[in-house]
């Protein structure tokens, strides 16, 4: 397969992008190592290949790369590429936001929405795919607000504990692909 960033980049092989990453040739493996473990792995576990395109399409939508989005989107089935298309536009915010324990960084606390799927997105996505959205964004949005409250609904919704594993791993996964992928661009834009 193909380096993935390569692909959403669209780094042809000899240009000085291509040369650029090659200057850090164990980062890009090993970004492309990740990718192939979390999206081609030899054992999938309990998440399936929908759920782990759709949370890609998820957190691609909600960090605003439309590109990173469609990749992952063109991945699913349709039905299921037209839920995850709603529940990004649905979410959409702005943050990150949440609140510090007390101290100094307290000064840094921002108040912000907390998502949650709505009956029809739940029906369309699925008990799992909505728990792992809202999950998701909160992950995305909240970061500082992550409490066992959260992971006790993602386990009430049929995820194993190492299924929530993996889905942590592909949202921060993702939010790296995505900042490499914007990186390069502005790159490329400068190369122009």
């Amino acid at each position: 397969m193909n380096d993935v960033i390569d692909t959403l980049v669209g780094i042809a092989p000899g240009s000085k992008l291509d040369a650029i990453r090659a200057q850090r040739s164990e980062a890009r493996k090993h970004a492309q190592a990740s990718y192939v473990s979390l999206f081609e792995p030899r054992d999938r576990g309990g998440v399936t290949a929908d759920e782990r395109q759709a949370v890609a399409a998820f957190v691609a939508g909600l960090h605003g790369e439309p590109r990173t989005n469609a990749f992952y989107a063109a991945k699913l089935p349709a039905g299921l590429s037209a839920a995850v298309a709603a529940a990004v536009a649905a979410a959409g915010s702005n943050g990150p936001y949440g609140r510090f324990p007390k101290g100094p960084l307290s000064a840094e606390d921002a108040p912000g929405p907390t998502w949650k799927v709505s009956e029809a997105g739940r029906k369309a996505l699925g008990p799992r795919l909505a728990a792992a959205f809202e999950h998701t964004h909160m992950l995305v949005f909240h970061p500082r607000d992550a409490a066992p409250p959260s992971l006790q609904r993602l386990l009430d919704a049929g995820w194993s504990t190492t299924d929530i594993v993996t889905l942590s791993q592909l949202v921060s996964f993702l939010a790296y692909q995505i900042r490499v992928v914007a990186g390069l661009r502005v790159l490329a834009g400068s190369q122009t």
